[in-house]
């Protein structure tokens, strides 16, 4: 039923909603409430705390309260109605208005009009009290109750048009006679007046205006009569004073109504009557609500006395005749006087006396008159005063972590003068209504002194949906001003020209709310930024309305400072604001008439730090300015200068604040420059200096001085326990060097490719010759690896072009990371990288010991510097559990902040760097709009309990600019999980979290809140990222199906999947949980889940076949002997599911540009070998007395169906006949990946993909292609099948199968032999292998994949076992190769690569040089290359490193060829420290080496290198890009072979050509 036909109480929650989305309350809490049910009892119930408590608006609570008031005071009105009888009124004048802005109700006059005895026959009088209530029925009234705010009138004798009336508020009563210069007012709602005709509108006006003009005139009194104001007094549905204004047709009826004047008046005064009765002046009345418009309708009376005197004003008054339908005079004239509030006619009897007072009532008006002429010299404001306390609560500095919103419009030249204190404050964006701002206005003067980002209204508000991760999205806006123009811009050659008011509304309005939203809700914190309006010239109202959006969604004008030295500028936008606020509100907020000049005066007295210019050193031990402007130009690095922090007016910190950003770090937080500055000053404690700080700063030194190999990116790193001061201790190291070095903290929230661009302009800035330049010192904290990588490779490229050398590096890289295990990553790469853990030496426990009793002589409190408590007692285990158990002892366990703690404990335990934002924090707690104007985190702080306050410390992230709350340490944090753990496991704790519905919809800072929710149950530890272990799943899951049980893991991970939007990934990681506890039906759901999510993800189809493998693994695990062929049918099914999947995954990954996903293969080979296992145990299938399986090698190659399965398998023959060709496809592809790409994975850097299972194959993989090559050609080797046989395909098949079998078989195989520690052994199997193939491979044409094994076991065999008989001349592979340069077919990568081997000049072979060789040579290089970059797609090459398998060596023919291995076991020390040798190249220094390998020359161009074939030069790779020298250079080096063509180790440049060349032959 229709919800307007019932009663409010009988409403369920969908008759609520449905009135709810009538009124225009926001939808978002018309849906917050209808979840609420909120019924229609209910909805009478609404109060301000619970509408705060869901998270509204203190505007839309306003309105929804009203509203509500309104509906039930109708419903109220609408059941009397029923009642009553009807009654005719004597009232006068009836609201017929339909149209009412807001739902205001219907209005009608106070009293009767005195006007005379016909006024009983005018038309105002004929409604009826019935017909007034129907109407009144229908419209919405305001209870008696409800305050409206106070308005001022108009000033008398105005003509301001600025000056404005908002509807629905009130003005002061109607009053009396007060000093006869202060105007007496009477309301006249004049509602139904204002529709009739002009006739009967112009004698009802002439005939109020008239009758006020005589009794003000009479009694010598200015005066101003209002039409619009109600002046009800009985009706209930409106306020005396009420301003509603009228529609204005025609204002010449209004003006030409007082033509009356000359017939009411007598003759001899009507001229004076004219002067004194002023013409009638129309103010506006505004409305947010409605863009009808009305007005109120004044006329000012003003007799002044030079007029008036000696005389006295009688009156005929003009009345409206119904019947004869004219108007007509009253029959007397009347003497009007002002009695209190009312003009009533002076009796007969009194009317002697009257104008016997007349001339008392003269010599008043003159005195009065006299005295209002008086100079009144009024005091001036202390607007110095007002403004400091403004902008900074009155302190005598301002608070530099504030950021500004300007909102200006156009400004003048001479202005311009006068706005350097906005050069210095810290503005965020600025709304600039001035089109001309660029050419000569604010922008074109701020641009000289900083970058920006310039915009247009609907670029800004439209710029969060680019698509950037969360943590970029808004990240340029904080580290340049954005500069809006929000009405076009004339210099812009584009389409973006000024508009007018009116089409600014309705083309522009709605970008400037959404830019305002925006800023309000997802960038900036409530209370952390200000927003000055400075009004420079006049105002239009689109200046107006973006106040009006900043008043609301900042809950009021606390945070909004206005500026004007203009009155007029300001009362025009006053009196168009006040729409929203209060005049009163709005002067609170601003400073009016004060100079431009005082402004920019008092303001930069008021900055904290001084305008001084920062400084760079510079490569001649100088100094050099860095401008503000260029600075900001760096925006992706924190510049450290020489002189930073210099620029603190130290005099303004008081030792309280002083010893606030002391204990600050000591607390925890990250060290900031300051502390080292005020350390430096003697104005706190020293900063203790670790011994890892010493050694960090000798590795420096060791690079500076260039004691190791010199690159011109070189890497300095710092591994840390989590809270052991790593950090500390970078930039301890940055602060010593920064009058050395240029120095800089990098923000990994830019792109390698920014922060490269910036680091060049930032070593480069002021230096006169750039080969001279002072390297650059780089800080990187908690990066990526790929990230790193991408930014050295980045690096290293650009300083290459510049073909520069230098004896220093150009960028030092150092890279601080936290680790759990920061000495094993030490001890991998002990050259370049420093540990720091919570041990500490000796002599650290002696200065922590000091520093913690400095501390407490200064009265500082233990728990105010807990971070350093638990530091100097080496975060002892026993020690943390003490002191988290001494803090929860007394602890509310169920209050909200003890909650909020458990929620912040388990992200900060498992998930690194999270946090919790102080907006979710406030939002938690149900902090809603501050009253007073308080610090936010005190305000935030002084809700927590004494305990939680200790635990927590405040951050404000670097990178996405959010003051953040964190447990003082993850360590803390793990013991607070664990000793609250028996009160509610973890599981339980994570499943609270997730139905918090006021954390996840709050808006601020929501999607990073969401990424950490995502980690929790997603991201898994690896030891690559410094973790202690690998992990199946995230550490939490591992938690739970421990500690707890898999079932509460699973539950709580499909709450996530739920909350979070059905994530498919959340699906994936169910369905690997589910078969990892052998779930399978659920498993295979899950999966399907994801599949349907994500259809063409490599990775979830991947996990689709693993639940299938593992399915199909465990019941053959599960099998008995007793097992017939009818009985494994789903067990062969389902294995070849698992690898129809695989196969899927595997195509889906072929298409994914920006990943490398083998994962498909291996599973593939992984189920086909198990199923070719489960196949040989069927008794049809029997194992023959040679160990062969003839029976099954027949039915799976040939068309041979065994006839006990030919029914039971029918549906299965044609896949199984099909499984040998898909496992040998899958094989070859695995061995080929694994000969482009290197696999001998480092400890600290595995390479496992986060999305795959952490398998066998991930780190030994050439060990596992070889056993599942055996597993697979056991399978398929049958000698009597070759008996058989009359097929030389088939014959064929079997002599490859027993290759394979032998080790042999694909380029990874045969290369692997290689590996292998006997040697002898390895020739020999090479050799049985070679006895596989024909004796005539010219005569008898092997297949493509054939040939290649064949050369290459040729190679190899040649490394192996020089001497060896079976070996062919190099001439004759030669002339096999022939095919894979002359076929007109493709060829696999391997081919090619084996004619850059054959065919490089050999000097027994090629004594004549010969271009066709060359050409040969060019074909084979750029296939190599072409399939390479198909190889790579998109992925990153660290990603992927390419492979160098041979060397060229110093001999001739085959022995010239050295494999990789041989130079490996020339090399002696730990595996870790000869893959350093490698890094750093020192392994071309070992003799033994240098003698196997042969230098060869070539020569650079233009940081290009090339080398000479037989006759024709060829570019190569260099192995690093910046080991190219510059310029022209003839060079030395080593070659290598890879699948990526050649590449050249230990470039040297060649002094000495005839020389070098003689030792290299």
């Amino acid at each position: 039923m229709d919800y307007r036909t019932l009663p409010v109480k009988e409403w369920d929650e969908n008759h609520v909603q449905c009135w709810l989305e009538s009124t225009g309350i926001k939808k978002e809490y018309v849906e917050k409430l209808h979840a609420e049910e909120v019924t229609g009892p209910a909805l009478m119930e609404l109060d301000d705390s619970f509408l705060k408590g869901i998270g509204m608006k203190g505007g839309q609570i306003h309105m929804l309260i009203r509203k509500r008031n309104e509906l039930l005071q109708l419903q109220e009105t609408a059941q009397q109605a029923k009642h009553s009888s009807s009654k005719t009124s004597d009232r006068a004048d009836v609201q017929t208005d339909p149209v009412r802005p807001r739902n205001t109700p219907a209005q009608k006059t106070s009293r009767e009009d005195s006007c005379g005895p016909s006024d009983k026959t005018s038309r105002d009088n004929t409604a009826s009290t019935s017909g007034r209530r129907q109407r009144r029925s229908n419209n919405s009234q305001l209870k008696n109750t409800e305050v409206l705010e106070l308005s001022n009138c108009r000033p008398f004798r105005s003509q301001d048009t600025d000056f404005k009336y908002v509807k629905d508020r009130v003005l002061a009563p109607e009053s009396g006679v007060n000093g006869l210069i202060t105007p007496c007012h009477e309301y006249k709602s004049f509602a139904v007046a204002a529709e009739l005709d002009r006739n009967q509108l112009q004698s009802k006006f002439a005939c109020e205006v008239i009758r006020f003009a005589s009794a003000c005139m009479n009694i010598r009194t200015n005066g101003t009569i209002h039409f619009g104001i109600m002046d009800s007094v009985e009706d209930q549905g409106w306020k005396h004073g009420q301003i509603i204004g009228i529609k204005v047709k025609e204002r010449e009826y209004y003006v030409d109504a007082l033509d009356y004047i000359e017939k009411c008046f007598d003759e001899n005064v009507q001229e004076i009557a004219r002067k004194c009765i002023h013409p009638p002046v129309f103010v506006e009345v505004i409305s947010k609500d409605s863009q009808e418009q009305r007005f109120v309708v004044e006329v000012d009376i003003e007799p002044t006395s030079s007029l008036v005197k000696n005389r006295f004003f009688e009156v005929y008054l003009p009345k409206y005749n119904e019947g004869s339908q004219k108007v007509i005079l009253t029959k007397d004239r009347a003497l009007y006087q002002r009695l209190g509030a009312k003009s009533e006619p002076v009796k007969h009897n009194d009317l002697a006396t009257f104008i016997q007072g007349l001339q008392d009532r003269d010599a008043q008006r003159e005195k009065a008159e006299f005295s209002s002429t008086e100079i009144h010299t009024e005091a001036s404001q202390n607007l110095g005063r007002k403004l400091s306390i403004l902008l900074n609560d009155g302190k005598s500095y301002m608070d530099d972590s504030l950021r500004y919103i300007l909102v200006t419009n156009r400004c003048d030249k001479d202005n311009l003068n006068y706005i350097n204190f906005l050069m210095h404050l810290n503005i965020f964006c600025v709304f600039d209504f001035d089109e001309d701002s660029n050419v000569s206005g604010l922008y074109s003067k701020y641009k000289e002194h900083h970058a920006t980002r310039s915009y247009f209204l609907q670029d800004f508000s439209n710029e969060s949906k680019t698509g950037n991760p969360p943590s970029q999205k808004h990240l340029c806006l904080f580290d340049q001003t954005s500069w809006i123009f929000c009405n076009g811009r004339s210099d812009f050659l584009g389409d973006e020209k000024a508009c007018d008011e009116n089409t600014w509304i309705r083309t522009k309005k709605k970008y400037l709310k959404k830019a305002i939203t925006r800023i309000c809700d997802e960038i900036l914190p409530k209370r952390s930024f200000i927003v000055l309006f400075l009004l420079l010239s006049p105002v239009q109202k689109p200046l107006v309305d973006t106040f009006q959006e900043f008043y609301t969604e900042m809950n009021g004008a606390e945070y909004i400072v206005c500026i004007s030295e203009s009155r007029e500028n300001y009362w025009k936008w006053a009196n168009l604001a006040q729409a929203s606020c209060s005049i009163e509100t709005l002067e609170q907020c601003s400073i009016v008439g004060m100079k431009l000049s005082h402004v920019d005066a008092t303001i930069q007295s008021m900055l904290p730090c001084t305008a001084q210019p920062r400084h760079l050193p510079v490569s001649t031990r100088g100094l050099c300015t860095l401008p503000s402007l260029e600075e900001e130009k760096l925006f992706s690095l924190e510049v450290l200068c020489v002189d930073q922090c210099d620029d603190i007016k130290l005099d303004l910190l008081t030792e309280k604040e002083i010893q606030e950003i002391e204990q600050n770090f000591y607390r925890g937080r990250k060290i900031i420059w300051e502390n080292f500055w005020l350390a430096d000053k003697r104005r706190c404690g020293e900063i203790i200096e670790r011994e890892a700080c010493k050694d960090a700063s000798k590795l420096l030194d060791d690079i500076l001085q260039g004691s190791r190999l010199n690159y011109s990116v070189a890497k300095l790193k710092i591994f840390h326990h989590p809270g052991s001061g790593g950090s500390t201790i970078a930039r301890q190291v940055l602060w010593k060097r920064r009058k050395d070095l240029r120095c800089a903290v990098i923000k990994v929230s830019y792109s390698p490719a920014t922060v490269c661009e910036h680091a060049l302009a930032f070593r480069d800035y002021e230096e006169k010759e750039i080969s001279h330049c002072l390297p650059v010192l780089l800080l990187i904290e908690d990066y990526d690896e790929d990230y790193l990588e991408e930014l050295r490779n980045e690096l290293m490229d650009a300083v290459a072009t510049r073909k520069i050398n230098s004896p220093r590096p150009y960028f030092i890289l150092m890279c601080c990371r936290r680790s759990n295990d920061p000495e094993r990553l030490c001890k991998a790469s002990p050259l370049d990288t420093v540990a720091v853990t919570h041990k500490l030496t000796d002599s650290e426990k002696s200065l922590f010991r000091t520093k913690l009793e400095k501390l407490k002589q200064k009265d500082v409190k233990p728990e105010f510097i807990l971070t350093f408590v638990l530091m100097c007692e080496e975060f002892n285990e026993a020690y943390v559990r003490d002191f988290v158990g001494h803090i929860l002892q007394d602890i509310d366990r169920y209050s909200r902040d003890t909650c909020l703690m458990c929620y912040v404990a388990l992200l900060n335990f498992y998930v690194p760097n999270s946090y919790v934002s102080l907006s979710h924090c406030e939002a938690f707690l149900g902090l809603g709009v501050y009253t007073e104007r308080k610090a936010r985190a005190y305000d935030f702080k002084s809700h927590l309990s004494e305990q939680v306050r200790m635990i927590f410390i405040e951050l404000r992230e670097s990178t996405t600019y959010i003051s953040s709350v964190q447990i003082i340490h993850c360590l803390v944090a793990k013991e607070i999980l664990y000793q609250l753990s028996g009160n509610e496991p973890q599981s339980q704790l994570a499943m609270t979290l997730l139905q918090e519905k006021t954390l996840f919809e709050n808006r601020f800072g929501r999607e990073e809140f969401i990424k950490f929710i995502r980690d929790l149950f997603i991201r898994r530890d690896k030891r690559s990222r410094g973790d202690n272990t690998d992990t199946l799943f995230s550490p939490f899951i591992e938690h739970v199906c421990k500690a707890e049980d898999c079932e509460k893991a699973i539950a709580v991970l499909k709450a996530a999947y739920e909350l979070l939007g059905k994530d498919p990934f959340f699906a994936q990681q169910l369905a690997r949980l589910h078969y990892n506890n052998e779930k399978f039906e659920d498993a295979e759901y899950w999966a399907g889940v994801a599949k349907f999510h994500l259809p063409n993800d490599s990775y979830i189809l991947d996990t689709e076949g693993q639940v299938y493998r593992k399915w199909f693994s465990f019941t053959v695990d599960k099998m008995t002997q007793e097992d017939t062929p009818e009985s494994i049918v789903p067990k062969i099914e389902m294995a070849l599911k698992a690898m129809k999947c695989f196969r899927a995954a595997q195509r889906a990954a072929k298409a994914e540009r920006d990943s490398m996903n083998n994962a498909g293969y291996f599973g593939e080979v992984e189920v086909g070998c198990r199923l070719l296992r489960l196949l040989s145990t069927v008794h049809i299938f029997h194992r023959s007395p040679e160990g062969e399986y003839s029976e099954l090698v027949k039915y799976l190659v040939t068309d041979y169906i065994p006839k006990d399965i030919e029914k039971t398998w029918a549906r299965l023959h044609s896949r199984l006949k099909g499984l040998r060709q898909n496992l040998y496809n899958a094989l070859e592809w695995i061995s080929e990946d694994l000969s482009y790409f290197q696999t001998d994975k480092n400890h600290e850097r595995e390479e496992e993909d986060e999305k795959d299972e952490k398998e066998e194959q991930i780190y030994n993989p050439r060990k596992w292609l070889k056993r599942q090559s055996e597993v697979y050609a056991k399978f398929f080797v049958s000698t009597s099948l070759i008996e058989d046989s009359n097929s030389a395909v088939e014959s064929s098949l079997i002599r490859r199968m027993n290759i394979y079998k032998s080790g042999g078989g694909s380029v990874t195989n045969i290369l692997s032999f290689l590996t292998d520690k006997k040697e002898t052994r390895s020739a020999e199997k090479l050799e049985k292998i070679l006895s596989f193939y024909t004796e005539n491979p010219l005569r008898d044409r092997l297949e493509d994949n054939d040939l290649i094994n064949y050369i290459l076991c040729h190679i190899t065999l040649a490394c192996l076992a020089p001497g060896s008989a079976k070996l062919l001349p190099p001439q004759a592979l030669r002339d096999l190769s022939v095919r894979f340069f002359k076929g007109k077919r493709p060829f696999p990568a391997s081919a090619y690569f084996l004619l850059t081997l054959l065919y490089w000049p050999d000097e027994a072979l090629d004594k004549e040089p010969n271009p066709d060789k060359d050409e040969i040579l060019n074909t084979a290089l750029q296939t190599l290359k072409r399939l390479y970059d198909i190889k790579m797609k998109d992925v990153p090459t660290r990603k992927k490193r390419i492979y160098t398998h041979f060397f060229l060596g110093k001999g001739y023919g085959l022995s010239k060829i050295v494999h990789k291995t041989k130079i490996d076991k020339l090399i002696t020390g730990s595996l870790d420290e000869r893959r350093m040798k490698w890094l750093h190249g020192t392994v071309w220094s070992i003799a033994k080496i240098r003698d196997i390998l042969k230098r060869v020359s070539g020569w650079t161009k233009d940081r290009n290198l090339f080398i000479r074939g037989h006759v024709k030069e060829f570019p190569i790779l260099p192995l690093h890009r910046d080991s190219v020298p510059p310029g022209n250079e003839n060079v030395t080096f080593y070659l290598g072979f890879s699948f990526n063509g050649l590449v050249a180790f230990n470039i040297e440049v060649e002094n000495n050509p005839t020389v070098s060349r003689i030792q290299g032959i």
